[in-house]
């Protein structure tokens, strides 16, 4: 027995190492303290074959043809530097603002002391993070030169048929466009050249997730009535008829997927700022949360009676829409509730953020009401806003005194003498430029309005009238406020109860000047 146990004990040894020699943490690779990461790896030539074209030698950044060696910094860039190169090169450039403002105030005088230019930088940076969240408004409304009427509203993209969506990248450069007969345009602000994005086989969308085509149609319909660009100018998205949600690959203008899941045609979309997620509205009464990014679905929100409008939404997880069963709701996606709001016997056509807190909406009767998360009735209403006014009448374009806006409730108009039911009169489209106080409105009554939202003081102040022939089906303002894009078509976006043969269909840019 004795002999037994002593051979148990001098035959154990860990397993898979060799008999008769005992382990050492040593030699073990998972106590070794060198980093596989930081260690340099010198490789021969017969490691790897190297053609040494002068391709491969231009990509290789000038490294030898035959060693293969490239920066080990460059390889090596951990998350940690790579955050703070980033950070130092934003750093770099807001000190180079701050450089140039204080030259531009004092002259040629250079600022001597850094501690007072940095402070300047977090005074710049602190302004764009609180503006970024709607936290404070940028004053512009009252800067903004009266256009003339002989430059108003110029073409800039043409389309077959009537727009129904625009939307604008972050960096006021490109601009996308969408219409009826399916057609998707990718459009420089400045020259106006145009991209078309290519719709792929019916094969090619069942691959990438499309479901087959309900009813008698044996072929998904390419009508699209909503878009919306992600913040970092990566994805595109579209809806329309087809019941999918489509994501667009902008740089290569390729289609990615098809997202299924409406039962009816998704009627908007409205990607969050900042992220990849995206919000979209549909005639099934839903609205669907997704994250383009993991090309997954998120989760079903519900609440309206009848079809979904229009969405829009911020940084924060809530969701602004409007329905045709008369009211307004506000989502919010992580407490799981919402907010209803009921305006006046009307049914509402559009509503946009304003901040987080206030929001605006459209209606069918012409008017435009002013809202606060802190009250279920609008704050502020202009009744007649984009009336057609009688026969051989026109505008005075003289200031905000001569325009008709509220003037029914004040009793300086009679009710005759304008037409608030007409579809041409539909408020069809609103817009915010964002963390600012200037709005835009449209309709098919010839023109498009310019409103200022006082801050603080729960009011809308007509600015100007800009001229533009047809339905104005969708608006966007550049982040910077210099120009306003419309949508324009002869027909509604989401129907053919009106029709304006003098229109043209395509996308119009106004310029706007700042005093």
């Amino acid at each position: 027995m004795k002999s037994k146990n002593e051979k148990k004990r001098g035959s154990s040894a860990p397993k898979g190492g060799p008999k008769g020699k005992k382990f050492s943490m040593k030699n073990d690779p998972f106590f070794e303290t060198e980093s596989k990461k930081r260690r340099k790896m010198a490789y021969g030539d017969d490691d790897i074959e190297s053609g040494g074209s002068e391709e491969e030698a231009e990509i290789l950044g000038g490294s030898d043809a035959g060693g293969g060696e490239q920066d080990e910094d460059e390889i090596e860039e951990t998350p940690g530097e790579i955050r703070k190169r980033v950070a130092t090169e934003l750093l770099d450039k807001m000190r180079a603002i701050a450089r140039r403002e204080k030259e531009d105030k004092d002259g040629d005088e250079e600022m001597e002391d850094e501690g007072a230019r940095d402070s300047l930088v977090a005074k710049i940076l602190q302004q764009e993070q609180l503006e970024e969240s709607g936290r404070i408004r940028r004053v512009i409304a009252s800067r903004i030169k009266k256009p003339e009427t002989a430059d108003g509203f110029k073409v800039l993209v043409k389309h077959r048929q009537s727009v129904t969506a625009v939307a604008l990248s972050d960096d006021d450069l490109k601009g996308f466009s969408a219409s009826k007969d399916g057609t998707i345009l990718q459009w420089d602000v400045e020259s106006g050249k145009t991209e078309r994005y290519q719709w792929p086989s019916e094969d090619i969308l069942k691959s990438h997730g499309a479901k087959d085509p309900r009813g008698r149609s044996k072929k998904h319909s390419k009508s699209v009535l909503a878009l919306a660009v992600s913040s970092d100018g990566r994805y595109l998205a579209s809806g329309g008829l087809d019941r999918h949600v489509h994501l667009w690959d902008v740089r290569t203008r390729e289609h990615l997927q098809a997202f299924s899941g409406h039962q009816k045609p998704v009627s908007c979309l409205s990607f969050r700022q900042g992220t990849t997620d995206l919000f979209s509205g549909s005639f099934d009464r839903t609205i669907k949360y997704w994250n383009m990014e993991d090309r997954a679905y998120i989760d079903t929100i519900c609440g309206h009676e009848s079809e979904v409008l229009t969405l829009d939404c911020l940084r924060k997880e809530r969701v602004l829409t409007v329905g045709r069963d008369r009211c307004m709701m506000l989502f919010k996606v992580l407490d799981q509730s919402r907010l209803v709001f009921r305006p006046p016997p009307t049914s509402l056509e559009c509503c946009c953020f304003i901040n987080n807190d206030e929001f605006l909406s459209g209606s069918d009767d012409g008017s435009i009401q002013l809202w606060n998360v802190l009250r279920k009735k609008p704050v502020y209403v202009v009744r007649n806003v984009h009336a057609l006014l009688p026969v051989g009448q026109n505008v005075e374009q003289n200031g905000s005194e001569n325009i008709p806006d509220n003037g029914l409730e004040n009793d300086d108009h009679k009710i005759e003498g304008y037409n608030c039911s007409s579809t041409y009169s539909w408020v069809s489209s609103i817009n915010v430029c964002r963390g600012t106080d200037l709005v835009s409105s449209g309709a098919g009554n010839g023109c498009v309005r310019l409103w200022a939202v006082e801050n603080g003081k729960k009011d809308i102040r007509p600015l100007y009238d800009i001229p533009l022939v047809g339905f104005v089906n969708s608006l966007a303002f550049a982040k910077s406020g210099q120009f306003l894009v419309a949508g324009v078509g002869q027909e509604p976006r989401l129907g053919r109860w009106g029709r304006l043969p003098a229109a043209r269909n395509g996308v119009a840019i106004q310029r706007l000047e700042l005093l």
